[in-house]
């Protein structure tokens, strides 16, 4: 963002598939909007495509007036010593800053965090507490897994739109190094007893019964709780029915690393990524994302062993996304407001959509079904797009979701549509690189992928973009951002 009297500061082709994409993916999605008021009474499978955008004369649209994102850091890394709390503080204090934007209009506060904290679960209000912001500033957390900061910026919305906020902080943060160990459940039961007992007898008796295994640090699951697969496991579901091979996602991965690596060379990610110098030395400032392989060689990727299935499978680390630390943040208010102080803002939101579908069955085809509804929305068409930013979690996800876009059949028999989605421009998607070169830190990377897409149409001289994520639970989220008048 800049005032008027500011300076400013500074491929996705289709696999070959022995399965189609239609006859293995799961059955309708349910999908849920805030930002497009009542459904009709009858709507098509996947969702009501009928609400109208909230860019249309009867919805002010929704002004994204800055963003900024720390670099983002392999786990246990450059934020070793950093929580979350820490990396959202240090971004939130710097956009604020960068912007000049009055901290007494701003009145909320949305953002988020995946993996819990808990000496912290309402990050969002830490943030506000944290950076010197006035503490009248009202605040509240979100969380919908690799969606989440997609959730905190509608939920802002929702808020300035209904006229509840003037002007709002949202965005997510994540370390996945600074995660919550926990105890047995034998311990944990132990240690309440314990605590109720009268005597340093009863205690000792208590934890007497206690083998050594259950005292052994219990680390977090990266699993889903309803079908026990971790999201590499279902990636690899994936591409087996779908054919996807593992030549095919290496290349992607090559892609998504080598236009990352372009990007950073141009200096394309300057104004949107932050300097960080974290503790405790304070003396190796961060400047760069640490995970984009800037000599990556397609050959290179054909070494990796598969990491989930160790004997036929085709998900490696090199093609799917690391364990990411990191934070990003976005300014919002309304169209009117932010003109009326003088703000040029990045772009607007035009529409939003949710969609959730059945875990069990292919997890991480959530853009395929919430992009429609955000195109439909906006009373756009895939066409309209000048770019498509999805969401890299891994490579055999994107080129599945890449099927389903093009599928006339997956958009009959999945999502109640007569036509496909459409073919997705190799030329137009993930044009910087993605998560699988970025970085994931998983509430980050929407508000990440919001500030990407509206400073390259911008640079582009395109109007529409198209930013969408899948997300743990069978959930998949969409947005669509315009520039200019």
């Amino acid at each position: 963002m800049s005032k008027k009297h500011n300076r400013s500061n500074g491929s996705g082709g289709r696999a070959s598939a022995s399965v189609s994409v239609a006859a293995a993916a799961p059955k309708a999605a349910q999908a849920s909007s805030g930002s497009d008021g009542p459904k009709r009474a009858e709507e098509p499978k996947g969702g009501s495509s009928r609400a109208p955008a909230i860019g249309t004369p009867r919805r002010e649209r929704l002004a994204i007036v800055a963003g900024l994102r720390t670099p983002f850091a392999k786990q246990a890394s450059a934020y070793r010593d950093l929580s979350a709390q820490d990396l959202a503080r240090i971004v939130v204090r710097e956009l604020v800053q960068r912007s000049e934007i009055d901290p007494k209009i701003i009145d909320l506060c949305v953002y988020g965090q995946v993996v819990p904290s808990v000496s912290a679960p309402n990050i969002a209000r830490e943030v506000v507490l944290g950076t010197g912001l006035p503490k009248n500033i009202e605040a509240f957390s979100v969380s919908r897994a690799c969606a989440t900061s997609f959730q905190a910026l509608t939920s802002a919305a929702e808020s300035i739109l209904a006229g509840q906020s003037t002007a709002a902080i949202c965005g997510g943060a994540d370390s996945s190094t600074d995660v919550p160990i926990t105890v047995s459940r034998r311990l944990a039961s132990a240690l309440v007893d314990a605590s109720k007992a009268k005597t340093l007898a009863d205690k000792l008796r208590i934890f007497s019964k206690l083998s050594p295994r259950d005292l052994v640090p219990v680390p977090p699951a990266i699993k889903e709780p309803t079908t026990g697969l971790t999201m590499g496991e279902s990636a690899e579901k994936m591409a087996r029915e779908a054919g996807i091979t593992r030549a095919a996602q290496d290349a992607f991965a090559h892609r998504s690393h080598s236009r990352a690596s372009a990007a950073w060379k141009a200096g394309l990610f300057a104004d949107e990524v932050m300097h960080v110098v974290p503790g405790p030395s304070f003396d190796k400032p961060i400047a760069e994302d640490n995970l984009v392989r800037h000599d990556s060689e397609l050959s290179s990727y054909e070494k990796l062993r598969p990491a989930f299935d160790k004997k036929y499978g085709t998900v490696t680390a090199g093609n799917s996304s690391a364990l990411t630390d990191g934070a990003s943040a976005l300014v919002v208010m309304s169209e009117s407001k932010a003109k009326a102080l003088g703000y040029t803002p990045l772009g607007y939101l035009r529409s939003w959509a949710y969609a959730a579908l059945d875990p069990a069955g292919w997890m991480l085809m959530g853009p395929s079904y919430a992009s429609p509804l955000a195109l439909d929305r906006a009373g756009l068409t895939l066409k309209d797009m000048d770019l498509v930013d999805m969401h890299e979690a891994f490579a055999a996800q994107i080129l599945c979701n890449v099927q389903a876009f093009g599928s006339r059949r997956f958009a009959e028999e999945k999502l109640g549509r007569s036509e496909a989605i459409g073919e997705i421009d190799d030329t137009r998607f993930n044009v910087h690189g993605g998560s699988l070169a970025l970085g994931h830190p998983f509430a980050a990377t929407g508000a990440r992928m919001v500030t990407t897409v509206l400073r390259e149409l911008k640079r582009r001289g395109g109007k529409f973009g198209l930013a969408t994520a899948c997300a743990a639970g069978g959930l998949g989220a969409a947005v669509v951002l315009e520039v200019g008048e």
